[in-house]
């Protein structure tokens, strides 16, 4: 029970959180409030009807999972009472700056300011009235929006920022299970308990011990498959692009980026933001069709390693998509802007950063009889990871439904060139 207890809430996923006097005035404040107007999962929910899940409920289960974190004995002995509860209020706020319909809205963020939901919730912590609720109770606002994004950079604590910001961070153990239990698409068991339990501290940084080999080759695998079936999902992607194109349309006439303080950028939230797409002529046919579930339909799908010059351009510059899509309209007979090219790497994909576009490496260790810990590479000592941390790169062509063929027909014959050394195989 933590001292200072105010009560419970009770989450689905993790059961009974216990909450202080102090984390109830700060989830009471109207930043993470509002939270409970944004969908975790914006566009998933037009495939699993479940999918309606918040950020608010997410962020009380990251500041759950971080909280256990602080009190694993390996992580709580290089930490004060003061650090731990920072740690956990950190988990809290970590999503407040999110945009409507979470990281959809991040694709104007990009394109406007070059900014990304991290920036927004440093702003938010330290400018909105949430710096003065954490001042009334004696934080500092700077160091927990600095450590809520994983920035604080403390000087021989490194682990402070990876317990929310990292490969295995409490942020991604939050999401996978949430995700996973809302939409029902469950890949297997994850103990994300068990993988808490055996981080440690190795040289100021945050590393899995080994014995939890398991539990880690299953998170990999969910994290794999939950983007492929639930934030990848063709029908998916399909809504959040539609939203996302709502808002490119609208943004000049609602001024959806000329908000100057926090209270305006506040105050836009699913809800607030629909009704005005839904009221805007240049957005109200997007919308009418969303709610009549007309889905711009995938007329080409290919999925690549990312190892020619030509994929990978096509993954990392909007420029070079741009001319694909006039090239595939062109050879349609479309309109130009009745092709979309889609990749992983746009911002507006969920956990687009933390999904394995890049290889990454997990500090692992195992430890001796006599205790020491040696430091491996986990692809040395997992097959399963060895395969896995190759680039996924799933490229989609999506259309309206009376020129999908013609569009497919298109796409396949220009990107039909691409290079078959570039291509994976199921």
């Amino acid at each position: 029970m933590p001292r200072n207890y105010w009560g419970e809430i009770k989450d689905p996923v993790h059961g009974y959180v216990y909450i202080t006097v102090d984390e109830k005035e700060i989830i009471d404040s109207y930043p993470v409030q509002r939270l409970r107007r944004l969908r975790q999962l914006a566009g998933s929910e037009y495939v699993y009807p479940g999918a309606n899940h918040t950020r608010f409920e997410h962020s009380v289960g990251v500041m759950y999972l971080a909280g256990r974190a602080v009190k694993n004995p390996n992580i709580s002995q290089h930490l004060s009472e003061d650090e731990a509860g920072k740690v956990r209020i950190a988990g809290l706020l970590h999503d407040v700056g999110h945009g409507p319909f979470s990281h959809i809205f991040e694709h104007l963020l990009d394109k406007e300011f070059n900014k990304t939901h991290e920036d927004m919730t440093l702003w938010i912590i330290k400018t909105s009235e949430l710096k003065d609720v954490l001042a009334k109770l004696g934080y500092d606002a700077e160091e927990i929006g600095k450590l809520a994004v994983g920035r604080l950079h403390k000087p021989g604590k490194t682990f402070l920022d990876q317990i929310i910001s990292s490969s295995v961070d409490v942020d991604k153990l939050d999401f996978v299970v949430r995700d996973t239990y809302h939409t029902g698409a469950e890949y297997g068991y994850i103990d994300i308990f068990r993988l808490i339990q055996t981080l440690n501290v190795l040289d100021e940084d945050l590393a899995v011990d080994l014995g939890a080999l398991s539990a880690l080759e299953s998170f990999i695998i969910a994290r794999i498959e939950s983007f492929k079936s639930i934030y990848f999902h063709r029908v998916g992607r399909a809504a959040q692009i539609m939203i996302a194109m709502a808002m490119e349309k609208a943004n000049e006439e609602l001024g959806l980026t000329r908000f100057k303080t926090p209270e305006e950028y506040l105050a836009m939230d699913d809800y607030t933001v629909w009704t005005r797409l839904k009221n805007c002529e240049k957005s109200s046919e997007i919308i009418r069709n969303l709610e009549r579930r007309r889905m711009l339909k995938c007329a080409y799908e290919r999925t690549f390693y990312e190892k020619d010059i030509m994929v990978s351009n096509i993954f990392s510059r909007e420029a070079y998509r741009k001319q694909l899509q006039a090239d595939i309209a062109d050879k349609a007979g479309v309109e130009t802007e009745t092709v979309i090219i889609d990749v992983p790497t746009v911002p507006s994909v969920p956990y687009h950063h933390s999904v394995l576009m890049e290889p990454m490496e997990i500090p692992v260790f195992y430890k001796t009889r006599e205790g020491k810990r040696i430091p491996q590479r986990l692809s040395e000592v997992s097959k399963i990871f060895d395969v896995l941390k190759g680039f996924i790169n799933i490229l989609r062509v999506y259309t309206d439904e009376k020129n999908r063929e013609k569009v497919g027909n298109a796409a396949s014959n220009i990107l039909g060139e691409i290079p078959s050394s570039a291509k994976i195989s199921y």
